[in-house]
């Protein structure tokens, strides 16, 4: 299993995305959080067809941290049901990987 992760999130406003992007890197439980302005996310919510301009957050961390980041991210979204998917990184330029990990793990 790869040892790190990328996690896709969306949210709403830009002062929210910096909120948990500032969060996660200030507990060591990101390495980076880009943050992508303007998103057109389409779905269904409760039977009705939604279309909104989200802010998309990338989010890099370890597997040894992946849960307690989830749960950090889950605690401060504002969305009743946040989008948050977390991918493995299976490769990747060795020295980025390698200051990700020492990011999140506080070395």
């Amino acid at each position: 299993m790869s040892k790190n992760f990328v996690l896709f999130c969306t949210i709403e406003n830009i002062e929210g995305a910096s909120q948990i992007a500032e969060d996660l890197i200030e507990n060591r439980l990101a390495a980076c959080v880009n943050i992508i302005p303007d998103v057109t996310s389409v779905y269904k919510w409760k039977g009705n067809l939604e279309k909104s301009t989200e802010q998309l957050m990338l989010i890099k961390t370890t597997k040894e941290r992946l849960q307690e980041t989830l749960e950090r991210i889950k605690n401060l979204h504002p969305y009743e049901v946040p989008e948050i998917i977390a991918l493995p990184i299976e490769g990747g330029h060795p020295p980025y990987l390698s200051w990700l990990s020492s990011q999140v793990q506080g070395d």
